[in-house]
């Protein structure tokens, strides 16, 4: 029996926490032990308890045995929120494996890199995205087993034959048995004949690749720990100054592959024996509708998800009094959005003010978070309990004083272990400063207040932030300056009201060649074999040149700067 959630109890942030020696699946496992009635997950209304969880990520890690993998072996999973997603990441950290997690709408290239640097031998994706994944899997040196899922296993019988006649008959033919097998067939490889191993912790293992985007194009892997999951999901509950517990609900659509979507919209919930309601995808008109039907504790998401529900007509009469809890990252949340947000919940019941955090991947996600009850414009909060904020001169340690703006640093128990096979960039990021401390160099400009607030400037180095999504410039500029028709490029981010930035291209063409809409779609098509289809720009504009700096580079500023006011006057 699911017992209600009680009167929320006023908490004030904690210092310090205690961090228990303990992987990410013990840490579930123990709520399991307390709350095995409890629901772990639903999916589409159909619910699985934490003793039923622990049955199926102990099956589906006997699989992974009976395949082959051990310790420190890595897996890619290419999934988006299905159980079988959550599953799996807790099956492979059960057997001391890693789990290395990939956006399934990753180009064909971007999958390829993903496998080879973290030596994957096995992939587990859904058949909607099974003809990327083989031709993926054909480009990597090691040999890599491809296994595939299907929504339609974990749906009742009503769902998955909607599902069947919508989608799933057409991926039927999935997978070639040349490459792999069903999610259901390596299941049953997972007999109770196989020995699970013991269980050990190491707070130095990688547990967990998640991937940042490099300036210079070529993704970084950023290798993080059970610790590092754990204390923030710690943190964020003792940040979020509110209970956290079984018989909460949390409406989980932020994706697997995302650090907000893994360690808050997954992790923080488990460990602490609440629930989460899985979303495969985010549509609004779905999000509203589970809004209202699933009665949600907590939200979290990207300022365009909450931007669009201030539009659905089926939100207009709802009563979201059901809810305790909201948080915003991924992107900056600005004032005037922030009063739409509050004033919505204002008038649709709910008693709560919508929260914005700021982190990165490489510190699992939120390190930082406004308060409940109070609000500065334009700050990001104040860090979470043992993470330690400071501004310093870009690159130093020379500390700012208060209301000085310098670069954003930090440490503390999230903060990664390191980037895969990327010294140079690691040493960059981290660094051991006089205090003996590894401190985590953000590349974002901010200040602190005299009251500790951290407020957020804007990023040193260039990246685009649409829907949520990190999109680097420079690896969109590297394959359009490829392409045999372009002299050069430039990439920006144009400011829009729905995903706060779309993706522009200005191109500048070799002499002679014609500037059409042939030009303009070759581009395009050498853009999506190599670029996540989140990332392709939504606008490519041809020039006959581009403004440059001093120093002869392309003045992106300047062409954001134009695009801005180009935004202002329409």
């Amino acid at each position: 029996m699911t017992t209600q959630p009680a009167q929320t109890k006023q908490y004030k942030q904690r210092d310090h926490l205690e961090y228990p020696s303990l992987t990410m699946f013990q840490m579930v496992k123990r709520i399991a032990d307390q709350y095995p009635y409890e629901v772990a997950y639903e999916f589409y209304g159909f619910p699985t308890t934490y003793r039923g969880f622990i049955r199926r990520i102990e099956r589906a890690a006997r699989a992974f045995l009976a395949e082959g993998i051990r310790a420190g072996d890595a897996v890619t999973i290419c999934l988006p929120n299905i159980p079988q997603a959550l599953d799996c990441f807790y099956a492979l950290n059960r057997i001391g494996a890693v789990a290395n997690m990939v956006h399934p709408l990753s180009a064909q290239s971007e999958i390829s890199f993903y496998l080879s640097i973290s030596e994957s031998r096995l992939i587990v994706t859904a058949d909607l995205f099974y003809e990327t994944v083989e031709q993926a899997v054909k480009n990597v040196s090691q040999p890599v087993k491809i296994i595939v899922a299907r929504m339609q296993d974990e749906l009742t019988p009503g769902y998955a034959a909607a599902y069947f006649f919508k989608k799933g008959k057409d991926y039927l033919k999935y997978p070639d048995p040349q490459y792999g097998k069903t999610y259901r067939s390596f299941l049953m490889r997972g007999t109770f004949d196989i020995q699970l191993p013991e269980i050990t912790f190491d707070p130095q293992r990688t547990a967990v690749i998640l991937y940042s985007g490099g300036t210079s194009g070529v993704p970084k892997g950023v290798c993080l720990s059970d610790l590092n999951f754990n204390a923030c999901a710690m943190q964020a509950r003792e940040a979020m100054g509110m209970e956290f517990r079984n018989g909460y609900r949390m409406l989980s659509c932020m994706p697997m592959f995302h650090g907000f979507g893994l360690g808050i919209n997954i992790h923080t919930v488990l460990v602490h024996g609440a629930k989460c309601i899985l979303m495969p995808t985010f549509n609004a008109k779905s999000y509203a509708k589970m809004l209202i039907r699933k009665k949600p504790n907590f939200i979290a998401g990207v300022p365009t998800i909450f931007e669009a529900l201030l539009h659905i007509p089926a939100l207009k009469s709802a009563d979201l009094s059901c809810l305790r809890g909201m948080f915003c990252g991924g992107d900056s949340l600005s004032v005037e959005l922030k009063k739409k947000i509050d004033a919505f919940l204002k008038e649709h019941g709910a008693t709560i003010q919508v929260r914005e955090g700021y982190g990165l991947t490489e510190c699992v996600t939120a390190s930082c978070l406004t308060p409940r009850d109070t609000y500065k414009e334009h700050s990001i909060g104040i860090p979470f309990p043992d993470t330690i904020y400071r501004i310093v001169e870009p690159g130093t340690e020379n500390q700012k004083a208060p209301g000085e703006e310098g670069e954003i640093i930090l440490t503390g128990p999230s903060v990664m272990l390191h980037y895969l096979k990327n010294e140079e960039e690691t040493s960059e990021a981290l660094k051991i400063l006089s205090d003996g401390r590894k401190w985590l160099y953000t590349g974002d400009l901010g200040y602190m207040d005299e009251e500790g607030y951290v407020y957020f400037r804007q990023r040193i180095k260039r990246l685009i932030i649409t829907n949520g999504y990190n999109v680097y410039p420079g690896q969109l500029e590297n394959v359009i300056d490829s392409c045999p028709e372009v002299a050069y490029s430039c990439v920006i981010g144009v400011p829009d009201e729905r995903r706060m930035h779309r993706v522009r291209a200005y191109v500048v063409l070799k002499d002679g060649v014609q500037a059409d809409d042939d030009c303009r779609q070759h581009i395009m098509d050498a853009l999506k074999l190599e670029v996540a289809k989140y990332a392709l720009p939504r606008e490519i504009e041809f020039r006959s040149e581009l403004p440059r700096t001093l120093v002869g580079k392309v003045a992106y500023r300047l062409l954001e700067e134009e695009a801005i006011k180009e935004t202002q006057v329409l």
